[in-house]
C-alpha cells in the first residue's frame, strides 16, 4: 500500500522543490487553500501532518476524480483545475489505520481556484460598421465595440482596454477618428469633424421618394441625356447612383475608411497581456443640413420683396422648416417649405445691424429632425445719412495767440463708423462779422478743430463774438453747421475793497460755529459774469489755526466772515487779520495786484468763564482684588482754562471702599477689595472751580476687579449615607468664589489609596466616591478629600459617610436597641429619681389603701360583736 504511493510522491517532490516546501506544510486541520488554475499535474498543493501515527490519509467530497492524497498526506492534483466564477472545492481529509478506521478528523478544507491570464478578449462581432454625417462635431458617439474576456471579472486579468492600432486610409498621418478605452465609444477627433467629406450622392426634394423609379428616371434624364454623350460609367448620375445602391447593399464592400480596433486585457498596461483586434468599416454620409451662412445684405435695398435669399436642406426630406427669432424686434423673414429663405422688407443697418436667423427642421408632430441651425445675416452699411451738427459754442481771450484751440465742431454721422460712409470733411463758409478782419478762424479738414488763423487781437467790446458757417459732408450727403465763438474779456482789472480797514469786531469767546463775524466787499471793473470779474477772498494773515473762514455770495459779491471752528480765548483771543481779493482768471501781463486788493480786521474774544476739562469723558482701571489698602488707583487730571484752582469729588463709591483727595486727585483703596462682592465699581469724578462760578465737569470711571486666587474649592454637603443593599455612590459638589482660571475645573483626590473607597471625577464641579466593598455591618466613616481648583489651590476636607442598611425608601434603618443617641449624666439622673419618685408614690398609696381596708374590718367587727 505504501509502494503504490512511492511514484506519485518522488514525483510530488521533485515538481515542488524549490517552490518552498516548508510553506506547503502543517498540521491537519480546517484549513482554506488557493490553488492556480491550469497547473501542470502531478501538482503539489500541501502536505498534512497528523498527530497521531496514522496508516494512510484519505480525502473525500468534490474531488472530481481531479484531487488525490498520497499516504504520507500530500494533497495533489492529477487533473489542472479550471477557474469559473464561485466554483470552491469542498474536501474533507481524515487518517485511517491498518484496519481503516478513522483516527484523525475528518477535517474541512477548501481549495479556492485562482484565476490565470488564460482567456484572451473576444469581440462580439468579426466586423463592426458604422455611420456618421459630414460636419458633425468632434466627440460624438456613432458607434461602438463590445469585448468579453472569460477570465475573473475582478481582477486585471479581465479589465479590457480599447485602442485603434490604424486608419485606412490615412494619407497625412492623422486619425480622424478616436475611441474610449473603457467603454469602446469612436467618436472622431477634431480633425476628423473638419476634414471628412462624403462621396457624391443622390438628393431628394421634400415629396420626392428616395428610390422610387419615377424619380429616379426624372434625376436620370436630368443628368443623363445624349447632350453629354458621356459612357454611363462616367456620368455623374449614374456614379452616385451605382455607389449609393452599392453601399445601401453592404457597407463592408465599400467603407470610406476603416479602423483596427484592438482589445487587451490586464489594463492594456502588462507585457502578458491577451489581445485581439476587429475591424469598423465607416461610411461618411453626406450633411445636407449645412448653414449657408453668414449672409451679408445691404440696407435699403431695392428690389422685389419678398427677395430671396438662401435655401437650407433637411437630411430627411419630409422635414417641415420654420425660422424662430431671438430677438423682440421686428422680424423680416420668412422661409417655406422647401427651405428657401426671404427677407420680407428693406433692412436698416441704423436700426439693426445684425440678425441671428435660428432655422428649425421638424416632423409633422412637431419633432426636431434636426439640430436648429443659426444663420447670422449682416447688414451692410448704405451711405443714406447726411452728417449732423450739434449746438456749437465756443470762447476766445481778447489776447488769445495765434493757433490756439478754440473747440472742436460737434458733427456725427449715424452710417457704420470707420466707413467711408461716416468719414466727415470739414469746410469754413464763412464767419460774421468780419470785424477786425476777415478769416480770424480756420478748420481742420479731417477732425474739425477750430483754430485762431490770425494775429489781429479780439476786442470784446467792439465785437462781442463771431458766428461761424461751415460745410461738413460725407462724401454724398452735405450739411450746413453753425458755431458761436464769444469773446471773453481779459482781466486786466483788480478787484478794489470798499475799505481798507474794516475796524475792531468783538465777539464772545463761546459763539456757535458759523456765526457771522463781519461782511466785506470788493468789486471787479472786469466785464460781469466773467472769471476776469469774479472775487475770491483769502485771510493770508491773522488766523494761524484757521478758525475763520469766508463764504461769498455769488449774487452780491460780498464776503461773509465766520467761525469756522471753536474760538479758545486762552489759544488766541486777538485776531488781526489781512484779507486779499482776488480774480480765477490770471491777471494779463503787467498788471498786478495792489493794495486796494487788502484790507484789514481785527477780531477780538471776549473771555467767558469756561468750565474744567478732563483729557478724558471715560476711563477703565483695571486693580487686582488684593491690592495694598491704601494703594494709589489712579489721579484725575482736570485743567480749567482759566487757570483757576480745582478740586475733586467723586460719586458711586457704595461699598466705601475707596477715598479721594480732593486736592491732588489720588484716588486710593481704604479698605480690602472683594471681586466676589462686585467685579466693577462704577464712579464719577467732578472737578470743580473752587471761587467764582464754581463750574464743574464729571468723568465716569470704571474700575475693574480683577480675580485671585484667594478662595479654595469648599464641598456643598460634608456628609451623606450609602446603602448596603446597592452600593450607590455618593456625589461630592465643591463651588468656589473665584472665576476663571481660579475656579473649575476642579481636582477630586484622596491623600493616599483607601482600600474602602475610591473618588471617580464627574464634571467640572463634581466627583463620584464609591464603595468598594460591601462591609458586614453598619459603619460609620470619616473620608478626607482633596479639592483644588484649576490653579492648583485646595485643602483636604472631611467627608462623613454612613454606612447602613436601608429602607424602601432609600434612609438608614435603625433598630431599637441600636440607637445611636446616648443619654448623658444628668439626663441618667432625672430618669431614674422619676422612676424611684413614682415607685414611692405608688408604695404610699398602697399602704394608704391597706390602713384604710384594716380600720373597715375592724369597725365591722366591732358592729359584729356588738350585734351579737
Amino acid at each position: 500500500m505504501r509502494g503504490a504511493h512511492l511514484l506519485p510522491l518522488t514525483l510530488l517532490v521533485s515538481i515542488a522543490h524549490g517552490i518552498g516546501l516548508e510553506e506547503k506544510k502543517g498540521p491537519l486541520q480546517h484549513l482554506v487553500l488557493d490553488v492556480p488554475e491550469a497547473t501542470p499535474v502531478p501538482y503539489a498543493i500541501y502536505q498534512f501532518t497528523s498527530k497521531a501515527e496514522a496508516e494512510t490519509y484519505h480525502v473525500s467530497g468534490e474531488t472530481e476524480g481531479k484531487i488525490s492524497i498520497s499516504s504520507d498526506g500530500w494533497l495533489f492534483l492529477e487533473e489542472a483545475l479550471k477557474w469559473s466564477l464561485g466554483k470552491r472545492y469542498n474536501l474533507q481529509i481524515e487518517t485511517h489505520s491498518e484496519d481503516g478506521e478513522t483516527i484523525d478528523g475528518p477535517y474541512s478544507v477548501v481549495l479556492q481556484v485562482e484565476d490565470v491570464n488564460n482567456n484572451p478578449p473576444v469581440f462580439s462581432e468579426n466586423q463592426y460598421s458604422g455611420r456618421i454625417r459630414e460636419h458633425s462635431p468632434a466627440g460624438v458617439t456613432f458607434v461602438q465595440v463590445f469585448a468579453t474576456d472569460e477570465d475573473d471579472p475582478n481582477t486585471l486579468n479581465a479589465q479590457l482596454r480599447f485602442s485603434i492600432v490604424s486608419q485606412i486610409p490615412n494619407p497625412e498621418k492623422v486619425l480622424y477618428f478616436d475611441i474610449n478605452p473603457e467603454t469602446g465609444e469612436i467618436f472622431t477627433t477634431e480633425e476628423g469633424a473638419a476634414n471628412l467629406r462624403a462621396k457624391p450622392t443622390i438628393s431628394y426634394s421634400r415629396g420626392e421618394v428616395p428610390g422610387s423609379p419615377d424619380v429616379l428616371k426624372r434625376k436620370f434624364e436630368d443628368y443623363c441625356t445624349p447632350k453629354n454623350n458621356l459612357p454611363l460609367e462616367s456620368n455623374p448620375f449614374y456614379t452616385c447612383v451605382e455607389r449609393a445602391e452599392r453601399r445601401e447593399v453592404n457597407l463592408l464592400q465599400d467603407p470610406d475608411y476603416a479602423l483596427i480596433v484592438r482589445v487587451e486585457d490586464m489594463g492594456g498596461e502588462a507585457p502578458n497581456s491577451l489581445k485581439s483586434t476587429t475591424r469598423v468599416n465607416i461610411a461618411i454620409l453626406q450633411n445636407l443640413w449645412v448653414s449657408p451662412g453668414p449672409i451679408t445684405l445691404r440696407e435699403n435695398l431695392e428690389g422685389i420683396y419678398p427677395m430671396y435669399l438662401a435655401t437650407v436642406r433637411a437630411n430627411d426630406p419630409t422635414a417641415l422648416y420654420r425660422l424662430v427669432q431671438k430677438e423682440r424686434f421686428a422680424f423680416p423673414f420668412t422661409i417655406n417649405q422647401d427651405g428657401e429663405i426671404y427677407v420680407t422688407n428693406p433692412l436698416d443697418r441704423e436700426q439693426k445691424d445684425m440678425y441671428i436667423l435660428v432655422v428649425l427642421a421638424e416632423d409633422e408632430q412637431g419633432v426636431e429632425l434636426e439640430k436648429p441651425m443659426e444663420i447670422p445675416v449682416q447688414v451692410a452699411d448704405l451711405n443714406d445719412n447726411p452728417p449732423v451738427c450739434d449746438e456749437a459754442v465756443f470762447e476766445v481771450q481778447e489776447n488769445e495767440p495765434l493757433g490756439n484751440l478754440v473747440g472742436v465742431l460737434p458733427a456725427h454721422d449715424s452710417d457704420k463708423e470707420g466707413t467711408l460712409n461716416s468719414l466727415l470733411v470739414y469746410t469754413l463758409l464763412s464767419q460774421v462779422p468780419t470785424e477786425p478782419a476777415d478769416k480770424l478762424f480756420s478748420i481742420d479738414q479731417g477732425n474739425g478743430e477750430i483754430k485762431v488763423a490770425n494775429k489781429n487781437t479780439f476786442k470784446r467790446k467792439e465785437v462781442p463774438q463771431y458766428e461761424l458757417t461751415f460745410n461738413v459732408s460725407d462724401g454724398v450727403h452735405t450739411t450746413e453747421c453753425k458755431a458761436i465763438i464769444k469773446v471773453i474779456d481779459l482781466n486786466n482789472e483788480i478787484p478794489i475793497f470798499e475799505k481798507g480797514d474794516y475796524g475792531t469786531h468783538s465777539v464772545p469767546e463761546l459763539a456757535e460755529l458759523g456765526t457771522t463775524l463781519l461782511t466785506i466787499k470788493a468789486t471787479d471793473a472786469d466785464d460781469p459774469g466773467t472769471g476776469s470779474s469774479k472775487v475770491e477772498y483769502h485771510i493770508v494773515e491773522g488766523d494761524p489755526h484757521n478758525l475763520l473762514a469766508i463764504e461769498v455770495d455769488e449774487a452780491t459779491g460780498e464776503g461773509r466772515v465766520y467761525i469756522a471752528q471753536p474760538l479758545d480765548y486762552e489759544l488766541q483771543n486777538v485776531f488781526n487779520l489781512k484779507i486779499d481779493a482776488r480774480n480765477p482768471e490770471p491777471l494779463i501781463s503787467g498788471v498786478e495786484y495792489d493794495d486796494r486788493a487788502t484790507t484789514v480786521v481785527v477780531i477780538q474774544l471776549v473771555d467767558v468763564d469756561e468750565p474744567p476739562t478732563f483729557e478724558v469723558d471715560n476711563l477703565n482701571v483695571n486693580v487686582p482684588e488684593n491690592i495694598t489698602v491704601g494703594t494709589i488707583i489712579m489721579t484725575a487730571e482736570a485743567k480749567d482754562p482759566e487757570g483757576k484752582t480745582i478740586n475733586y469729588k467723586m460719586e458711586g463709591d457704595e461699598h466705601n471702599w475707596l477715598e479721594l483727595d480732593a486736592g491732588s486727585g489720588e484716588l486710593k483703596t481704604k479698605a480690602a477689595l472683594d471681586r466676589e462682592t462686585v467685579e466693577k465699581i462704577s464712579l464719577t469724578v467732578i472737578a470743580y472751580e473752587t471761587e467764582g462760578e464754581k463750574q464743574e465737569a464729571e468723568m465716569k470711571v470704571d474700575i475693574h476687579l480683577l480675580d485671585v486666587n484667594d478662595n479654595y474649592p469648599k464641598l456643598e454637603n460634608t456628609q451623606g449615607f450609602i446603602c448596603i443593599q446597592d452600593m450607590t455612590p455618593l456625589t461630592l459638589t465643591a463651588v468656589d468664589k473665584d472665576g476663571d482660571p481660579y475656579g473649575e475645573p476642579f481636582t477630586f483626590s484622596m491623600n493616599r489609596k483607601s482600600p474602602n473607597f475610591e473618588i471617580k471625577p464627574l464634571d467640572g464641579n463634581s466627583a463620584q466616591l464609591i464603595l468598594k466593598k460591601k462591609p458586614s455591618s453598619d459603619i460609620n466613616a470619616t473620608v478626607p478629600i482633596n479639592i483644588k481648583d484649576k490653579a492648583g489651590m485646595g485643602v483636604t476636607q472631611k467627608f462623613d459617610v454612613r454606612i447602613c442598611n436601608c429602607t424602601k425608601l432609600g434612609y438608614c434603618y435603625i433598630e431599637p436597641s441600636a440607637h445611636g443617641w446616648k443619654l448623658g449624666m444628668s439626663g441618667t439622673i432625672g430618669i431614674l429619681a422619676g422612676i424611684f419618685g413614682f415607685i414611692t408614690l405608688l408604695m404610699i398609696i398602697v399602704i394608704y389603701r391597706i390602713k384604710k381596708k384594716d380600720q373597715k374590718r375592724g369597725a365591722s367587727t366591732g358592729e359584729a360583736k356588738a350585734m351579737l
